[in-house]
């Protein structure tokens, strides 16, 4: 199962010390409960990446005093991954069967990590000043914009209005009016 990480400490787009938070969480859940979620240590970290990405995970492993192999993805020109290469930059071929599964493995984390930033967004997209009153939900705002269209609309809108859209009361639309001013 994949473990989907929001980063709460990099305000920047930094790969590495992103990298670095992310595992260092997922070392710091299993240390302190191994039969909780994220379950065992992992016997080996793949990072997409090089040598860079490779010492950003071992800073993160070493504050914990732990070893796990590292081993980063080398890509070709045509940004496919065909070896890998360990913290000491060795060269690691892979027979077919091996590169294809390091291959599909990265895919499916492409895929995960893409499907989860879209979420993201679209969360970030679809928020307005109506989730920040209290009492109004997920339903109620999608009945007020249904009926208005935005909250534009729905400032404009008089009391009277608002409190005929379902699940809205009159007191429930003043308290919007207010709000929305």
């Amino acid at each position: 199962m994949a473990r989907k990480f929001k980063i709460k400490t990099v305000f920047t787009q930094d790969d590495p010390k992103c990298m670095e938070e992310v595992v260092t969480r997922r070392i710091k859940h299993s240390i302190e409960s191994p039969k909780g979620a994220f379950g065992e240590l992992p016997d080996v970290i793949f990072a997409d990446g090089g040598i860079t990405q490779i010492r950003a995970i071992k800073r993160a492993i070493k504050k914990y005093n732990i070893d796990i192999p590292v081993f980063g993805m080398v890509k070709d020109d045509k940004h496919n991954t065909n070896r890998l290469i360990d913290e000491n930059k060795e060269k690691i071929q892979l027979n077919e069967k091996l590169m294809n599964f390091v291959t599909n493995m990265q895919d499916e984390v492409h895929r995960i990590a893409i499907e989860y930033n879209r979420k993201l967004r679209n969360k970030d997209t679809t928020k307005s000043k109506l989730d920040e009153i209290k009492g109004i939900g997920e339903k109620k705002k999608q009945e007020l914009l249904k009926k208005f269209g935005s909250v534009d609309a729905i400032k404009k809108a008089d009391i009277l209005e608002i409190s005929q859209v379902k699940g809205i009361t009159e007191e429930l639309a003043r308290k919007i009016k207010k709000e929305l001013l």
